[in-house]
Formats: C-alpha cells, structure tokens, sequence
C-alpha cells in the first residue's frame, strides 16, 4: 500500500510521514518543490520526487511511478500575508498543482482517496455569531489566499461529483509545533526568547497584535486527524479541524515567557502591528468527532514547550 504526501518537507508535511511511517503499514513517497531539510531524517525511509506541481506532465509522471492508495494533498503556499503581496503566485501554486493531481488520478483512473486540505481562512470573516464555526458556515474568505483554498475546495468536491473520485476536504484552523518556520506567531516568539537566553539579542520579545483569539492544535494532532478522516470519512465530505478552545495571542506568548529562566520584557512594534478583522476564530468539531472519535492529545502547553525547545536546539 502506497501513500503519497505532496509537500512532504513542509511544516505538516513532515508530521505526516512521521505519523504515517511510525503508525501504518504504508510505504510513504512525498513530493518537495526546493528545501528537503524538514524530512532530513526521513531519507532512507520514504521516495522522494522534486518537482513543481504547476508542471502537469511531472505531476502524472509521480502518480504512474507511485500508483499511490492514498494522497495526501498538503503542497500549497500557506503564508496568508505573503498572498497578499503575490495573490497570482499563490492562487497558481495553490490552484494548478491541486488540479493536475487531481487530474493525474482520473486520467490514470485510480482509485486513490485523496485528501484536499483547505483552510480556516475560507470562512474568512466570522460574525460572532457564526461562533464556533461549523462546515455549514458561509465562506466569506478576506484575503487572496482564504480564496485560492476556497476554490481548492471546491474542487475538490467536482471531481467528487463529476468523476465520482473519494475526494475528501479539511479545513484545519491553527496549527502550531516544531518545525514550523518563524513567520508564524509561536515559532517568531520562541525564537525571539531563545535568542535571547543564547545571548544573541537584548531581553526583549517585540510583538504586534495580543487581542486575537484562535483555535490552536498541536501539528502532530492535525496529522493524525488527516489520517483519521482520509480512512474513514466520506467522500464528498467536508470536515473542520481544530481543538475547538480558543486561546489569545497574549497567553500564548505569556506560557513561553514562563518556560524561560531569562527576565524578558515585552515591546509592542509598530511594525509587527497588523488590525484583526476576526477577533475570534474558533472550531466547531463535532463532525470530525463523530466520523473518527478523534480528540486532541497534545495540550496547548506542550506544543509551545516543545516549539521553545525546538528553537534552542536550532540554535546551538
């Protein structure tokens, strides 16, 4: 049995394979688009192709050679405020790849089930009353990334209904863990923090916006959720993940700050200030619950505890 992971050496890519390599009987190949440091350690143990999904031909030549089981569609551009600068860039990366993997599996008439992962930011702007988000909730997607998952999506879901593919569709909210890069709030915290215990900056932590309040999930959590609905869930279906809790960005800053022995002072910075159009943005899990009985196991402190030391040990 064959899983393929596109954007193996991404932030969830990598927990994927690990999940997948330690827990299943699959043989896991990935794809990668440049960087592979993330599955570093994986090399003797999955296939990898490096590739550009945009490029049709070599997306089918990848699904031939793996005659894959199950996909797992992970490769995308993910910063949202990176779409905003290049919103063409992301909706081709995001679009295209998505269709010639798609594409590859019909023309090549496997019977692949095949995960497509959207977004929290399809929901975009959350009234309160919306809260907490179910799938049924309008898509009301604020940015040029929010729109590209939308139309992943959607996507997803006409390929199920015109070619009766097992297509099956995510829409995680934030996810956080080791690995990921320090454009996000967690990981940009906790290296400010063990840069400062090295001894590489003065002891202050510089943030923007506190006040927002998201659903945060430990990355390892999320993977095994995609696991979870990709073997059980229906085709066609479309399921949230998260942890369906809120915390503010100031706790979640607070909890690192209390794990370091360094006196920090925080600094607001004008520059990291960004206005929140969605003060709070919180999960409504209850069908992913009863489609798999998945629950989160990784509390919000351990994920932070383990993002710090993740930090420490990149800069030894």
């Amino acid at each position: 049995m064959q899983a393929l992971i596109t954007g193996i050496a991404g932030f969830a890519g990598s927990h994927l394979a690990d999940y997948l390599l330690r827990h299943t009987d699959y043989a896991v190949a990935g794809t990668i688009h440049r960087q592979d440091g993330r599955v570093a350690h994986l090399r003797d143990h999955v296939a990898i192709y490096r590739a550009d999904l945009r490029d049709p031909a070599a997306v089918a030549e990848i699904v031939a050679d793996v005659r894959p089981d199950l996909i797992f569609h992970l490769a995308a551009q993910s910063f949202v405020p990176l779409s905003w600068q290049h919103p063409w860039t992301t909706f081709e990366q995001n679009v295209q790849g998505q269709v010639n993997v798609l594409q590859a599996v019909s023309e090549q008439q496997l019977s692949a089930r095949v995960l497509v992962v959207g977004s929290n930011e399809e929901y975009g702007l959350i009234d309160p009353d919306d809260l907490p988000v179910d799938e049924a909730t309008p898509l009301r997607p604020i940015s040029p990334y929010g729109v590209s998952k939308v139309a992943q999506d959607l996507m997803g879901w006409q390929y199920y209904r015109s070619y009766g593919m097992e297509v099956i569709r995510v829409r995680p909210f934030n996810h956080i863990g080791p690995r990921q890069g320090d454009r996000f709030v967690a990981p940009a915290f906790a290296r400010q923090i063990a840069e400062v215990e090295a001894g590489l900056r003065e002891p202050i932590v510089r943030v923007g916006n506190l006040t927002a309040r998201r659903d945060f999930t430990d990355v390892r959590d999320v993977v095994r959720a995609y696991w979870l609905i990709l073997a059980q869930g229906e085709p066609g279906g479309v399921y949230n993940i998260g942890s369906g809790s809120h915390r503010s960005i100031e706790d979640l800053l607070n909890v690192l700050l209390s794990f370091s022995e360094v006196d920090i002072s925080v600094q607001r910075d004008a520059a990291r200030m960004r206005p929140s159009d969605v003060p709070v943005s919180v999960s409504d899990n209850k069908k992913l619950v009863a489609a798999t009985g998945w629950q989160p196991e990784i509390s919000f402190e351990q994920s932070l505890r383990d993002i710090l030391k993740d930090w420490r040990q990149r800069l030894r």
